[in-house]
């Protein structure tokens, strides 16, 4: 098999394999799985679990033609060519989190590779033209979870990886909103079958709290390897990820006479005003709720909120979102 990057024992009789674009939990005796993954997903038994990047080069029509092509090709390269499931990624293999907690009556791996370049939000319209990124999860259980109790856990290592994304705010890269995952996200929950049976892997059970916390702390740092932008954004990053580019915002303000600003006067302004940065933040915030219809019971409708500034005819031409109008409005007429 050749000498692999890093190697760990998981369990008796179970390994977690690095090498080149493969990470494999790999054991002598048959595995129980739950999973999206894509080659052989569902509910198997297996001797491997692989998660497979795609090589820096590697064409995408390539990709989508012939999938096996890349994934028996890569299994190949730790030793395995039957009994197996696959999840691919565009993320750097290399880039994984391991994270562990150990209970009474199991113990709990969870694996991530992650990228969110492509976010979404589960439910909105979009439209793809490509794929980048993915999040892929494998969570290892070294104990007895029942067949509902591995789909407890993967619907909570779901919860998690999205809890993970919320954390950073990062945003879907189709219509700005809140991202849940990206587009081609997998979770395998795996388990040996040994020891006391566990029925319940929801959140609050005692299962689910570790695959919980495992899962986001894994996606977070995952993701830090993966794309370190996400801890260091600027506010106008975060306004551009909302579809909010600062050019956007310039040439909407301008329309209106005595407001008219260049990209490098706003730029200017905001540098020198923490405050009117935090106010844009807070802004958009109160946005998302105006688009959601989620009035806070304080206000009796939300006119009340934007203190009348869009009922005002001279802005009616500015179509900017009510909340981030008002507040560069201000911010202007300030300086």
């Amino acid at each position: 098999m050749g000498m692999a990057l890093e190697e760990f024992n998981l369990a008796k009789d179970t390994r977690l394999i690095i090498k080149e674009n493969v990470l494999a939990v790999i054991c002598n005796t048959p595995l129980k799985t739950i999973g999206s993954a894509i080659f052989n997903g569902g509910n198997k038994q297996v001797k491997a679990v692989l998660n497979i990047g795609v090589p820096e080069g590697y064409s995408d029509l390539a990709l989508h033609m012939d999938p096996m092509q890349l994934i028996t090709s890569s299994a190949a390269k730790v030793g395995i060519a039957q009994d197996y499931l696959a999840m691919v990624t565009a993320a750097k293999i290399q880039n994984y989190s391991l994270v562990c907690k150990k209970a009474e009556d199991y113990i709990i791996y969870v694996a991530a590779t992650a990228g969110c370049s492509h976010g979404e939000s589960s439910g909105e319209e979009m439209a793809v033209e490509e794929i980048m990124g993915t999040i892929n999860i494998i969570v290892f259980i070294d104990g007895n979870p029942s067949e509902s109790c591995m789909v407890a856990a993967l619907i909570t290592a779901t919860e998690a990886k999205s809890a993970a994304l919320r954390d950073f705010d990062v945003r879907s890269y189709y219509t700005g909103d809140s991202a849940t995952g990206s587009i081609t996200d997998a979770v395998t929950v795996v388990s040996t079958s040994r020891g006391k049976e566990v029925v319940l892997g929801g959140p609050a059970s005692n299962l689910g709290k570790l695959v919980g916390h495992c899962t986001r702390k894994a996606v977070t740092e995952a993701l830090l390897k993966q794309e370190p932008i996400w801890a260091n954004r600027t506010v106008l990053d975060r306004l551009k990820e909302r579809q909010l580019p600062i050019e956007k915002l310039v040439a909407e303000i301008s329309k209106v006479e005595g407001l008219a600003v260049t990209t490098e006067k706003l730029i200017q302004m905001l540098k020198c005003n923490p405050q009117a940065l935090a106010a844009l933040l807070a802004a958009v915030k109160m946005d998302d709720d105006y688009n959601k219809n989620l009035l806070p019971t304080d206000f009796k409708d939300w006119n009340t909120v934007t203190q009348q500034t869009n009922d005002n005819p001279k802005y009616a031409t500015v179509n900017l979102p009510p909340f981030i109008k008002a507040a560069l409005i201000q911010i202007i007429k300030g300086n």
